[in-house]
Formats: C-alpha cells, structure tokens, sequence
C-alpha cells in the first residue's frame, strides 16, 4: 500500500503543481510539503485534507488519502436513496422534470444512469433489452450497436467528445472498470470505433450537436452538464446532470409538438 506522502506526490505531479506552489495555496511550508512527501513528516487529517483540498483532490481519494495516513475515512458514500440524502435527490429530480419535454439524465462516475426524465424514455424503444438491465451505462447505451449507435448521424463525433471527456477524467482519478470501457468502446482502434459513423464537426458553427434519426425526424441535440457544489458525500461528489437542448428550430418544433413525451 503506498504511504500518503506518495500519493499526495502522485496527485500533486497530476495536478502539475510544484512543491513551492502547493505550500504557498495550502499555507505551509514547500519543506514541509517535501517531508511529507518523502515520509520524513506524518501529517495530521486536517493536513492531509487541506493538501488535498488544494489538489482538488476527489472526495473518494481524499478518504484513501486518510486511511493511508492512518486515520479514518471523512466523507460518506451512501446511495442517492438514502434518507440523509433525500433533499439532494429531491433536486436532482426538480432539474430532470424541469427540463422536460427536452431529455436528461444523471449519472455517476462510473457512467451509470441514476436517475432521467420521461422525455428520455422514447428514445429507449429500439434498445436491446439486456442494456437496460441495471446499472444502464451511458457510454455504452450511446455506443453500443444495441443501443443509440445506429440512430446517431454524427456517431464520429459523439465518440470523440465521450472519448476526450473520458480520458480526462481517467486522468485525474484512474478507475478500473471505467477503464475498460474507454479500451472497449473509445480507444482508437478498438473494435467498436471501426464501426462508427461520419463526423460532421466542421459544419458545426458554435458547438458539435448529437444528431438523430428519430421518428422520421433528424434531430439536432447540445448538452450542459451539472454538478453539486461543495459535496460532502461521495455519492453527491460524483453524480453529474446532462441537460440535452435543441440545437435548430426543427427539434424544438418536434419536442413542443409532444414527440419525445407521446406514450
């Protein structure tokens, strides 16, 4: 198991902050940083969070951070179901209604859908019944062949923007599973990329819409994406809200018409 020192190092060098820079953000220091680092100083948890809190380090990997530091965990994971967390689920489906009768959806860290709106359900007619066998990973249900794959114009382009925010993200905190579906689905080369689509980004004038065929329509579709601010739970840290709007008048006439909420 590696020390705390060394993993501060590790998100530090992530982070690409110096020693010097760290000290002077956290308010200590750059000899203490450095002890720290080589295990010639044990931190305290406030030390150890404060540190973190300036690499913008994960709530996930700031309790590692402690429990290698030989402190117990600070920050619970519970699910979105969970009774101290109901007023956060209560937001997050206010926003998802809201936005109706556009889609959106929330998902974790890892992709999976936790939660949508009924505007998304249409959508999820002509996918293969074992990709929504819970947990129904986003990635894959806009990749996969069974999935949104064959209904996307542009799947190009949906790769790549899944690819580059992926691959950010793996970057800043390294997961397993999420791993092997960018090797899977996103990796260039990969068996499902030799698949996809055209890429129409060159025509796009302010961002790359997803487009559809959908119900003899194509629809032109761009997202925001929404996180909580200053979580204290695990669970809240990790779920994000994609918010999908109309990209040109022909989609806003198809969802104010009913199209995406009909049945």
């Amino acid at each position: 198991m590696r020390t705390v020192g060394e993993l501060l190092r590790q998100w530090r060098h992530r982070r690409r902050v110096s020693q010097l820079d760290l000290a002077i953000a956290a308010g200590v220091s750059a000899r203490h940083v450095s002890l720290v680092e080589t295990g010639k100083s044990h931190p305290s948890a406030d030390m150890v969070l404060r540190l973190a809190a300036q690499l913008d380090v994960p709530l996930r990997e700031r309790n590692r951070l402690l429990l290698a530091a030989g402190f117990a965990p600070r920050y619970a994971e519970r699910p979105l179901g969970h009774g101290a967390l109901s007023a956060a689920r209560d937001a997050v489906e206010r926003v998802l209604r809201a936005h109706e009768p556009y889609p959106a959806v929330a998902f974790d860290r890892r992709w999976d859908i936790v939660l949508t709106n009924r505007a998304i359900e249409p959508f999820l007619a002509g996918v293969d019944p074992d990709l929504l066998r819970p947990p129904v990973n986003l990635v894959r249900l806009g990749l996969d062949p069974r999935g949104f794959a064959p209904l996307v114009v542009n799947l190009a382009d949906v790769r790549t923007v899944f690819r580059s925010r992926i691959g950010r993200q793996l970057a800043v905190a390294p997961d397993e599973r999420l791993t092997a579906l960018y090797e899977e689905l996103l990796e260039p080369g990969s068996v499902a990329e030799d698949a996809s689509g055209t890429s129409l980004a060159a025509g796009a004038d302010v961002v790359i819409p997803m487009i559809l065929r959908f119900g003899g329509r194509e629809l032109r579709l761009f997202s925001t994406i929404t996180t909580f601010g200053t979580p204290m739970d695990i669970t809240l840290d990790e779920v994000a809200i994609e918010l999908y709007y109309p990209a040109d008048a022909e989609t806003t006439s198809y969802f104010a018409e009913g199209g995406a909420c009909a049945g």
